[in-house]
């Protein structure tokens, strides 16, 4: 069981101008000192909440990182190249930002004795035996992105392990809400919203008889902050929803809240596409004590709603 939420607390959030990161920042800036480590490539100074300090760095910058981890209590690490394609076409720098700055990170909590929650990703499992997938199940990751995540998922246990050093990997699975800007890399819920309000095609690749499970940013802030107050430390947890939709589903769901006229069409199947993915969240809701709250059509009409605000 654990509490709801850290206070009282300096919190290091690396990422923390991005999308999950500036969610997390917003949540717990009024009840703890709130640092962001951002270098602003993807993540945006507005999304940094009044309150938080913002160290504009590279996590790869050692002066950075010292200035930024100097007596924190505890560190939310979401800053990475989420880019799986990225990672294909470079595979170096994927695993520098992903691996080799994670492991900076890692030392730096250990000398300040800070924990670490760190943003795993369902990309560790690749193509599952069977679904829902549970913690234990094979990982064999298609791209240097899940690579690096399943890396640092496993440094996170050996730091637990090896140093006693608080930490516990979340396992994101699709991760959507407001402020996901709609762009090649994001989820594909944002540039369905993005086509739908645009009035163009929406485009499903395949057949879209393939399945995710979408959760809703609240509903991640939520586990990390579980994850911060935990007992249950040196493990690692799938968050997701339990559930899951096909992709021709969720664009129709998506056609039906926005109201378009965009038509949904058929590109070619996409090589290497991963079939089926569904968290079994049953280890997070009886050891973090997380429970998902937002439903798919919930989210999305609020995910819609901020799209639209954001064209006004």
């Amino acid at each position: 069981m654990t509490t709801d939420r850290p206070t009282d607390k300096t919190i290091l959030i690396t990422g923390g101008a991005g999308f999950i990161g500036s969610h997390l920042s917003t949540a717990l800036v009024d009840d703890n000192d709130i640092r962001v480590l951002d270098s602003l490539t993807t993540g945006s100074r507005e999304n940094v909440p009044t309150g938080a300090t913002l160290i504009e760095g590279d996590l790869r910058d050692e002066d950075a990182l010292a200035r930024a981890t100097d007596g924190v209590d505890l560190i939310f690490h979401e800053a990475a190249l989420v880019s799986v394609q990225g990672s294909v076409e470079a595979p170096l720098t994927s695993h520098e930002i992903n691996v080799d700055a994670t492991l900076d990170v890692l030392e730096a909590a250990r000398n300040e004795d800070a924990r670490v929650v760190l943003a795993s990703s369902a990309a560790i499992y690749g193509h599952p035996e069977q679904v829902p997938i549970t913690e234990t199940d094979p990982k064999s990751p298609t791209s240097p992105y899940g690579l690096d995540k399943l890396t640092i998922d496993h440094y996170a246990h050996q730091y637990h392990d090896l140093y006693d050093l608080e930490t516990v990997a979340l396992r994101y699975f699709n991760a959507y809400g407001p402020g996901q800007v709609a762009g090649d890399y994001s989820g594909v819920i944002s540039v369905f919203i993005d086509q739908a309000l645009s009035d163009e095609e929406i485009t499903v690749y395949g057949e879209g008889d393939q399945t995710r499970d979408f959760v809703y940013i609240d509903d991640i802030v939520r586990a990390n902050q579980k994850a911060a107050t935990t007992d249950a430390v040196g493990d690692a947890y799938n968050i997701g929803t339990g559930e899951s939709v096909t992709i021709r589903e969720l664009a129709e769901l998506i056609q039906e809240i926005t109201d378009t006229d965009s038509d949904i069409v058929h590109m070619d199947a996409r090589t290497g596409d991963i079939e089926h993915s569904e968290a079994n969240i049953s280890k997070a809701q009886n050891q973090l004590d997380y429970e998902p709250t937002v439903s798919l059509r919930e989210g999305l009409e609020q995910t819609v709603t901020w799209y639209r605000s954001q064209r006004d």
